[in-house]
């Protein structure tokens, strides 16, 4: 009796090829997304030798296009966005208008209508979460003000787009794509009220009775104490909600999930559910970058390389400049615009999510599926590249140009604090360095007993809030000489780090110290290899996570057994 197995084959050779072409990309100091790019490349129908089952690769897609989308929305922190709303919103909105301008102006000069060029325009204008948090990652920068409005911006895109998905549907036909027959007599207004409609009520019912009840469900399972279980249904929550929207809303799978994996952090096990699912997360996002990748024909580099470059130049350069201008309009410094621009200037998942859509919406064809996918590859590939240039091209240019360093240094009203800010924070007050969730327990039991602070906080949103509530705070890198001048550290009793990067700690102590002899220094850490350098280094009082989180436990037991 024969078996079909066209399946097992085709999970097979997708793994067995990523895992070999990733390796070696990582190897080459690029992003392994490349290497999974190039995997279905080799095993799709435009190259030589095996070919997969293009139908079960796009079908396995699906999946990863779901689990994807739920781990966007397991780490989609509305409070994130919110620290960064007044530069991300409006930054992200204009700069994928200009990029999208661009792609529909570079497809009009090749004679494609315009509704190709607008899907076409929108593929290059959102930018890849996964190559842009691995990029700030492994740089360190995550969790600066740099990163933050980075993943803020983004996330902006990443709603932007998913919008777009299912909105897209809707104007098909009137754009000049395939439409069924009994759509055609439909008026565009009611077949876009009725997408609106569906949406809406899929998102009410999942804000109302799946915020209760996903968490619920977690709880339920987790109480069993059986981890595969708990997987499992982390697993199926995802895939069900994604199905089920699609079948009962006309939603997207990806919009689905999306609403899943939001309500699911709402639980208590957010962070659990995001580590069990992980691993099957990652396997099936490799296949879908693998079937992504068998769609591409690579005979477009040879038989049209000037568009290749056009497609390139307007992620690599145009979206860059336009990220660029936009952060430098909002006066944020030169190396925050270049920061953000290097992180803009790729496009992935997203982009292949909306060009496969608007293929099977007959808005875009397989040429221009084909330059996408060559701009991903290529945009991504040198994307390393672009970031390791960010420090060199600051420096070069500070040393050499008069407007740079007025760039970088400019003129902030909220990196002074008010004249009539009171004396009590001028004088023996205590300079809190960061507003997180630590600065921000620490400033609570401050605000108790009455002790006077001053915060420093380079989110200068944050410092505009918080100066509206009454609090004395300055805008600015406490790196900075200028920002501990400006929180009057010459007069403070005490210097409290409570920002979780590491980087700086001594430059910031060096200066404190520096300016206020006496002064005594508060820090933080995340690691004991460092907390046990900063104490040989005696740059102060040194808190380790861990180790208060078990003194605070073993006191507690202490108690309980004490005599």
């Amino acid at each position: 009796m024969e078996h079909d197995t066209s399946l097992i084959t085709t999970i097979a050779a997708g793994f067995g090829l990523a895992l070999i072409l990733g390796f070696i990309a990582e190897r080459l100091k690029i992003p392994a997304l490349v290497g999974y790019l190039l995997a279905g490349i080799a095993m799709g129908p435009s190259t030589p030798g095996f070919v997969a089952d293009v139908d079960i690769a796009s079908q396995l897609s699906e999946i990863g296009v779901m689990l994807l989308m739920f781990g966007v929305g397991l780490h989609f922190s509305l409070d994130d966005l919110l620290a960064v709303k007044r530069i991300a919103l409006p930054g992200a909105v204009v700069q994928m208008g200009l990029a999208t301008g661009l792609g529909m102006l570079i497809a009009s000069w090749w004679g494609w209508d315009f509704g190709t060029g607008l899907v076409f325009g929108l593929s290059l204008s959102c930018a890849s979460t996964v190559v842009l948090l691995k990029a700030l990652e492994s740089r360190g920068i995550l969790e600066t003000m740099n990163g933050r409005i980075a993943v803020g911006w983004l996330v902006v895109e990443d709603l932007a787009t998913v919008l777009i998905l299912v909105l897209l549907p809707s104007f098909a036909g009137i754009l000049g794509g395939t439409v069924a027959p009994t759509e055609e007599t439909v008026p565009l207004w009611r077949t876009i009220g009725q997408t609106l409609l569906e949406v809406s009520a899929f998102i009410a019912l999942m804000l109302i009775g799946g915020r209760r009840i996903l968490p619920w469900l977690l709880w339920q399972v987790a109480s069993i104490g059986s981890r595969e279980l708990f997987t499992l249904s982390v697993i199926a929550a995802a895939i069900s909600v994604a199905y089920s929207a699609a079948a009962l809303f006309n939603v997207s799978f990806a919009l689905g999930a999306f609403f899943a994996g939001m309500v699911m952090r709402e639980s208590e096990f957010s962070h659990r559910a995001a580590q069990e699912s992980l691993p099957l997360r990652d396997a099936f996002s490799v296949l879908f970058f693998v079937s992504v990748g068998m769609l591409f024909d690579p005979q477009i580099l040879m038989e049209k390389p000037m568009h290749v470059l056009s497609v390139v130049a307007i992620i690599i350069v145009g979206k860059s400049i336009a990220a660029m201008g936009l952060v430098l309009t909002f006066r944020y410094p030169l190396n925050t615009a270049l920061v953000v621009a290097a992180s803009l200037a790729q496009i992935g998942e997203f982009s292949f999510i909306l060009a496969g859509l608007g293929m099977s919406l007959g808005l875009l064809s397989s040429e221009g599926m084909d330059l996408v996918l060559a701009g991903a590859l290529i945009s991504i590939a040198l994307n390393p590249f672009v970031f390791a240039a960010v420090n060199p091209i600051i420096n070069w240019v500070l040393q050499r140009s008069e407007l740079a360093r007025r760039l970088e240094h400019r003129e902030d009203p909220f990196a002074e604090l008010p004249l009539t800010t009171e004396r009590k924070y001028l004088e023996g007050q205590v300079v809190l360095v960061g507003y997180g969730r630590v600065g921000r327990r620490i400033a609570r039991e401050l605000d108790k007993r009455k002790i006077p602070y001053v915060v420093a906080e380079q989110n200068r949103e944050l410092v505009e809030d918080l100066r509206k509530k009454g609090v004395a705070a300055v805008s600015g890198n406490a790196a900075d000489p200028a920002v501990l001048i400006q929180a009057h550290i010459a007069g403070a009793a005490m210097l409290v780090i409570a920002t979780p990067e590491t980087l700086n700690v001594r430059q910031i102590a060096e200066i404190a110290r520096t300016l206020n002899s006496d002064i005594e220094i508060v820090l933080r850490t995340h690691s004991e290899d460092e907390s046990q350098f900063l104490q040989k280094e005696k740059i102060g009082t040194v808190f380790f996570g861990e180790e208060e989180l078990a003194k605070g436990m073993t006191n507690h037991i202490l108690q309980r057994f004490a005599p």
